[in-house]
């Protein structure tokens, strides 16, 4: 890795990276690239050979696991600044099941080599509880993601989603169809659309195509912090 700025960024988001010795600190950045995504492609699939650490500079990934029949269950979306570690789930004894892993929107990332993850964890105990302790939290996003699609109501489910997407984007006008809403929850477009068009005759949110817009955020609220 020649990038400076490339380096810094790795440098701030591995708090394992001041007790690697030079050695390893050279093998890291030897073995990082700077790789970009364009919208909706794939970047891992169970069938896919283990890409390692990714680190997301720009844009935004989606994790999901997959049913026999196709249905998408998204797990957690990962933001710049974050880093995805069930990318190396091949390094991971405690990791069992296949995650798809997919670009929501142009994104670049710093793709840390998983035979040289899988080397430092092993040589390394600071590496090796960096990545115990990161699959441990996404563990938890997991877990949420499951309890919200086993136990939460839709309405409830939906009001926490665009409350989440407006934080996120900093704005409260979503750029999102209800096939790509349905997508990000793992529901079905049909649902989405039937619960949208609620939320906008109780005037919650204002509907356009491609787009919707929270009008009424405290109500949203009050939905969200709901207790079922």
């Amino acid at each position: 890795m020649s990038n400076q700025t490339d380096q810094a960024f790795l440098e701030s988001a591995l708090s394992f990276f001041p007790h690697l010795s030079s050695a390893e600190k050279n093998l890291l950045l030897q073995n990082t690239a700077a790789v970009s995504y364009k919208k909706e492609s794939s970047i891992h699939r169970a069938d896919y050979k283990c890409l390692g650490l990714l680190l997301v500079k720009s844009g935004s990934l989606r994790v999901y696991i997959m049913s026999e029949d196709g249905r998408e269950i998204t797990l957690y979306r990962i933001y710049p600044g974050e880093l995805c570690i069930l990318s190396a789930s091949c390094v991971l004894s405690s990791i069992t099941f296949d995650v798809y892993i997919d670009a929501v929107e142009d994104s670049q990332v710093l793709q840390v080599s998983s035979s040289v993850i899988s080397l430092l964890m092993h040589d390394n105990i600071y590496v090796e509880a960096f990545a115990n302790r990161a699959a441990a939290e996404r563990f938890s996003d997991v877990m949420w993601a499951m309890q919200q699609i086993l136990f939460m109501s839709f309405d409830r489910r939906l009001a926490i989603f665009l409350l989440d997407e407006s934080a996120s984007l900093g704005t409260d006008r979503l750029p999102l169809t209800h096939e790509q809403i349905a997508k990000l929850m793992g529901s079905a477009r049909e649902v989405v659309t039937r619960m949208l068009k609620y939320f906008s005759q109780e005037g919650y949110v204002a509907l356009s195509r491609g787009c919707v817009t929270l009008l009424d955020k405290k109500a949203l609220r009050k939905l969200a912090d709901t207790q079922p």
